[in-house]
């Protein structure tokens, strides 16, 4: 773990601490580090957010914590009998629950001044290694016990942390900028999707103006692939049980799948990924050496049953569209479609402004339930994306644990326009799967073995939205925006050119839009420049007479009278050139 992770582990432990000082009977659910910060979640006492509120509580325990730290803590971990931790936690019912699903006969735990807590590690070894000014309380919020909304909620109160009171204040900077950007509200504010409670949660619903920009997205990433000799292919959303226990996907992911029990007894499942259909497409037939590569794409949804706590706007859905594809080739053929691929992501993410690094994403031989067996498989395929990456001679991280569970992979992290970073495209590499399902082709040799090469270029095509949105503060570039052009009639008796001038934007397949309210000219800009619509024409007297149109272009305000046809020439080459 690193001494960041140290540092944001201890400081949930001491804020528990702390509210413990104020408020003894709390109750302690799971205070982890996270991704910039920690959180804890407990069961507060009717009276300790009291009259203050909210800002005030949070105040108060970051001034205790701050006392906490100069008294220099030692953290000292120990591991107990079960039977011992029972009587050691007796007053912590959720502690006590842990303590009964944890393996073994003896548990975790950790202590730093006058507080216990039941945790496996990791921490610093001194409250000295945390800067008193590197942290603060940020919000409070609701939280599931486990995540289930079966369970009791409970307060979750989140902090951030950082190793230097710069990178603190650098990064509460950045933040404010991001709600500014926040896709969920932007998301409504341009009329992109909704949810609704009678649907679900984590289930998006998209209006036309957001399922334009998901079509363009798909229709984009399929370009790119049709050029590098993929087929689309078709499947269904749901399958026998039987195919996923073949695949391995059945014992790891049966938690979290939606399962289908029909009338003759049979159990279904929503499918959580598609690669198991591509291959029955592939095994329904025998190929030869000569037949391979086959590249098989298909834009689908899959489903998973994440719990509502963790269900956040498009960043994190049960229903996830994924531009999905999977090639099945020989063994030499693995450095070239890993290339292809890798440059089908660069011109993708080089469009939107995207600046990309690349992580090989690897098992962690620590943890090997998490990971097919055959040892030997993933040695050779890790090995062999080291030298793929360093053949492109790109600098790269390595990610111990961040593997498929059959294969190493390729991730491409994404830095947006305020500096943040998203996981983006991925390239992963599966010896494991083709033995499962005795993939073969025939060569000069005989059967020889086939290699499944997994691929995604947005992954999922709502996180990749909400990556998106947020990326452009919901100010699309001409070629993506749902709305291109906005025709604005100063007044009733411009309506029928204005309305010439849509259709011959429309004939000419450019996205049109026109104002015809019985409102002022300035509030009809305000209202199109709200929706961050990129250019607007204006419609009165003189346009009328010099049959042309007045430009309003987002970002530069008004750039003067102009003959439609050289306007819709200048916007079509925007569009042709995805600027």
């Amino acid at each position: 773990m690193e001494q960041i992770e140290k540092i944001r582990h201890s400081l949930a432990h001491i804020m528990a601490q702390a509210i413990l000082d104020f408020w003894p009977k709390t109750k302690l659910g799971i205070g982890p580090a996270i991704e910039n910060g920690f959180y804890y979640d407990m069961a507060l006492p009717a009276e300790a957010l009291g009259e203050g509120g909210n800002e005030e509580f949070l105040k108060k325990i970051e001034v205790r914590m701050k006392e906490l730290i100069k008294e220099n803590q030692k953290f000292i971990g120990k591991k107990v009998a079960k039977i011992t931790a029972k009587r050691l936690f007796k007053n912590q019912p959720y502690k006590l629950e842990l303590i009964k699903e944890l393996p073994g006969k003896t548990v975790g735990t950790y202590q730093n001044g006058n507080f216990l807590d039941l945790c496996k590690g990791g921490h610093i070894l001194n409250t000295k290694e945390i800067r008193p000014n590197a942290f603060k309380l940020t919000k409070i919020a609701g939280a599931y016990w486990k995540g289930s909304e079966k369970n009791k909620m409970l307060t979750r109160i989140y902090g951030l942390a950082f190793q230097t009171e710069k990178e603190l204040q650098d990064f509460i900077k950045m933040q404010e900028e991001a709600e500014k950007r926040n896709h969920r509200i932007l998301g409504q504010k341009l009329d992109l999707f909704i949810f609704s409670d009678l649907v679900g949660q984590g289930l998006p619903l998209f209006t036309p103006k957001g399922t334009i920009l998901r079509d363009l997205l798909d229709s984009y990433v399929w370009e790119l692939r049709r050029a590098k000799g993929y087929e689309k292919v078709d499947i269904p959303h749901i399958t026998k049980k039987e195919l996923y226990e073949t695949s391995g996907h059945w014992d790891k992911f049966k938690d979290e799948l939606f399962k289908i029990n029909t009338r003759e007894g049979h159990v279904f499942a929503l499918k959580p990924m598609n690669c198991p259909h591509h291959i029955q497409i592939f095994s329904r037939k025998k190929w030869s050496y000569r037949e391979l590569p086959q590249r098989y794409a298909s834009t689908t949804k899959i489903y998973r049953d994440e719990q509502t706590g963790e269900l956040f706007g498009l960043s994190r859905v049960r229903s996830i569209t994924q531009d999905d594809a999977h090639v099945f080739c020989k063994f030499e053929d693995i450095e070239n479609e890993f290339y292809n691929v890798w440059d089908i992501i660069d011109n993708f993410y080089g469009t939107f402004g995207f600046k990309l690094k690349v992580r090989l994403s690897l098992r962690d031989p620590k943890t090997p339930e998490k990971y097919h067996s055959l040892p030997e498989y993933w040695d050779r395929a890790e090995e062999m994306l080291r030298n793929i990456i360093k053949k492109r001679e790109i600098i790269n991280s390595e990610a111990k644990g961040e593997a498929a569970f059959y294969g190493p992979k390729i991730d491409f992290i994404a830095t947006d326009s305020i500096g943040r970073e998203w996981q983006v495209g991925t390239i992963q590499l599966d010896f494991v799967q083709p033995k499962k399902f005795k993939l073969y082709y025939a060569s000069d040799k005989g059967e020889e073995p086939v290699v499944i090469i997994h691929t995604a270029i947005m992954g999922s095509i709502e996180r990749f939205l909400s990556i998106l949105i947020e990326h452009y503060s919901g100010a699309f570039p001409v070629w993506l925006s749902p709305v291109q052009v906005c025709v604005v009639p100063i007044s009733e008796k411009h309506l029928e050119y204005a309305n010439k001038i849509k259709k011959d934007l429309e004939n000419k397949n450019i996205r049109a839009e026109l104002k015809n309210e019985n409102e002022t000219l300035g509030k009809k800009i305000r209202e199109a420049e709200i929706q961050r619509i990129p250019y607007l024409l204006i419609i009165g007297d003189k346009e009328i007479q010099a049959q042309s149109v007045s430009v309003r272009q987002r970002d530069k305000g008004d750039v003067g009278i102009i003959n439609l046809e050289k306007f819709i020439e200048k916007i079509t080459e925007e569009i042709t050139k995805k600027i």
